[in-house]
């Protein structure tokens, strides 16, 4: 939960992520050490960060080549925190928004910018990483090691960039907030099926980004989207953090202040704005947010929307969901035949959403047999045991 933040502080002393993320292991592996002598401190983040500072101080004094950063950091190093950044009217005074931005460098290819910066800021693993992209986990590997070796051969500053620079990290800055959020929102693995702190810390990052650039229609857009979603985590996973699906959720449970914001920040994004791919999904969302019931969905509406977000940016995933909006507004027989089309796409090969919907789609024509083998099959793709344990429970509860 602290390693982003402590990377993020680190990062801004030894100017290389690299340096900063082994650093944070450190002190994770000190706290290890310590804690259980010790005691946990009354606040276990700003000890890990202080010790891992500590550490790089010391590993600034160990090399001749850090000596200006010595320099510039001051004499007595270990009690004296590092010297504010020149004042700017339009700088950030967020060290987990400049570890994005440096991590979404040009010099970096787009797929090197999001694994990187879902390794250092989200935390995931490579595995974690590798199954969120669809691509196999050595991949993944190369290209983290591959953006830490570019960023400090390349000597990138550790910064939020600005004007036109800015401007053009921007798009990456956004998939990587996006990724995070969406990792928090339904993990890839492990035995939860929310990470919360992910999504509050991509919904934090996003609502920043909007302040600091009121006239980027995507920028709000993708504020609504996670407005949106982030309304619906309390009423998502029953008392015991089993995964509750939509059609069942207790809607009294949505955070209605975080629909308004939702609503006022996609109203931000059309004034500011033609619709973009993420204002496309953030529509989407509020179609969701604002049906009081299941039934009272505007399923057509929603089928339109991932029409046009496949033309604008098309993908076999949104063409997944827009698969399910048809069953809806259609009946399942039209979405079958888009999903059937979709059984040779190599990226969804392993995508477990893939049989879990061709399963539902079954089951609503009344092919029980297949239906149960489907989320039988899906149930093995997962890597999350709550996702797990609700397809055997539908394959069991299938004929």
């Amino acid at each position: 939960m602290e390693s982003p933040r402590i990377i993020a502080g680190v990062a801004r002393i030894v100017r290389d992520v690299g340096i900063a993320e082994e650093l944070a292991q450190d002190a994770l592996v000190a706290a290890l050490e310590q804690w259980p002598r010790e005691g946990v401190p009354d606040n276990p983040g700003a000890w890990l960060t202080a010790t891992a500072r500590r550490r790089a101080v010391d590993l600034i004094r160990r090399r001749e080549n850090y000596a200006r950063k010595l320099a510039e950091i001051g004499r007595d190093l270990s009690t004296v925190a590092p010297p504010e950044e020149p004042a700017d009217p339009d700088d950030i005074d967020d060290d987990l928004l400049r570890l994005v931005f440096t991590a979404c460098h040009p010099v970096l290819s787009a797929e090197a910018r999001t694994a990187l910066t879902l390794r250092l800021l989200g935390g995931l693993t490579t595995a974690e990483i590798a199954r969120a992209f669809l691509v196999p986990e050595p991949t993944v590997a190369q290209r983290i090691v591959r953006a830490k070796r570019t960023l400090a051969t390349r000597n990138v500053d550790f910064e939020v960039p600005y004007g036109s620079d800015r401007e053009a990290r921007l798009g990456s800055v956004l998939d990587v907030i996006y990724l995070i959020f969406n990792e928090g929102y339904a993990a890839t693995a492990g035995d939860d099926w929310l990470r919360p702190s992910l999504c509050e810390d991509a919904l934090r990052l996003a609502r920043v980004l909007s302040a600091l650039m009121p006239k980027e229609p995507e920028v709000h857009a993708l504020t609504a989207l996670l407005e949106f979603q982030t309304s619906r985590a309390a009423a998502r996973t029953g008392p015991s953090g089993e995964p509750v699906l939509l059609k069942d959720q207790n809607r009294s449970r949505w955070n209605r202040m975080l629909i308004i914001r939702g609503i006022a920040a996609l109203d931000r994004a059309h004034a500011a704005g033609a619709p973009g791919p993420y204002a496309l999904q953030a529509a989407i969302a509020a179609c969701h947010a604002t049906a009081h019931t299941y039934e009272d969905t505007d399923w057509p509406r929603i089928a339109t929307l991932y029409g046009l977000l496949a033309a604008r940016a098309p993908s076999p995933v949104v063409e997944l969901n827009r698969a399910v909006a048809v069953s809806m507004a259609e009946g399942p027989r039209p979405a079958l035949e888009i999903v059937d089309a979709l059984a040779a796409e190599p990226a969804l090969r392993d995508y477990h959403l893939l049989p879990s919907v061709r399963g539902d789609l079954l089951l609503r024509l009344g092919r029980t047999a297949e239906a149960r083998a489907e989320f039988e099959r899906a149930a093995t793709l997962t890597r999350n045991a709550r996702e797990r344990d609700l397809l055997l429970r539908r394959a069991a509860q299938t004929g």
